[in-house]
């Protein structure tokens, strides 16, 4: 995120006032690319993953595409789309942030953590801009068909019983149905 919020104060130098700075964010900009593209792939895990050096996979990395950090279709994207759809993907169909144990994670948290309905979405949107509508749509119904009875998604799905766990309603899983929806139209609408 830290590329992003660069490269977005780059194409709002103007608006901003700050075109004494654009020379120093472009450097950061591409002194923090060249870091996650050197650092934070993975041969082992054929993926972009949690941590610099790590083997670790994590669902934020979905949006890579998605920020404009890379195009949906290099090689190195597509891979870590499988990656996470193959390891992250629980029987539901729906996606994990990241492995979790019972001893502490990555994050200091300690215990399992149910799927989570904006990372399901995030593949979705993933997979349609790359391309792969008849996966996209199946990832995307997978996620919808955790609405309640007034359509409304909870942040979590117990990936044991189904049930809605976390934050309810979480505007989060709306946002990500949103996206996922405009980005699956728009990948049909290219054909």
């Amino acid at each position: 995120m830290c590329w992003v919020a660069l490269d977005r104060a780059i194409a709002m130098v103007d608006a901003l006032g700050a075109g004494d700075r654009v020379d120093g964010w472009r450097k950061a900009a591409d002194d923090v690319r060249h870091q996650i593209l050197t650092r934070g792939w993975s041969d082992a895990a054929n993926a972009f993953t949690q941590a610099f050096e790590s083997d670790d996979l994590d669902a934020s990395a979905l949006m890579i595409p998605l920020v404009g950090f890379l195009p949906a279709d290099d090689p190195r994207v597509l891979a870590t789309i499988d990656a996470i759809a193959g390891q992250l993907v629980d029987s539901r169909g729906l996606v994990y942030r990241y492995r979790t144990s019972v001893d502490a994670n990555a994050d200091g948290l300690t215990g399992q953590e149910g799927t989570f309905l904006l990372c399901t979405f995030w593949l979705a949107q993933a997979l349609a801009a790359s391309g792969q509508l008849d996966r996209a749509r199946e990832v995307f119904e997978h996620a919808i068909s955790y609405r309640n009875d007034v359509g409304l998604l909870s942040e979590e799905v117990d990936p044991g019983t189904g049930e809605l766990l976390g934050n309810f309603p979480q505007a989060f899983s709306h946002i990500g149905l949103v996206n996922a929806a405009w980005a699956i139209a728009q990948a049909e609408a290219r054909g």
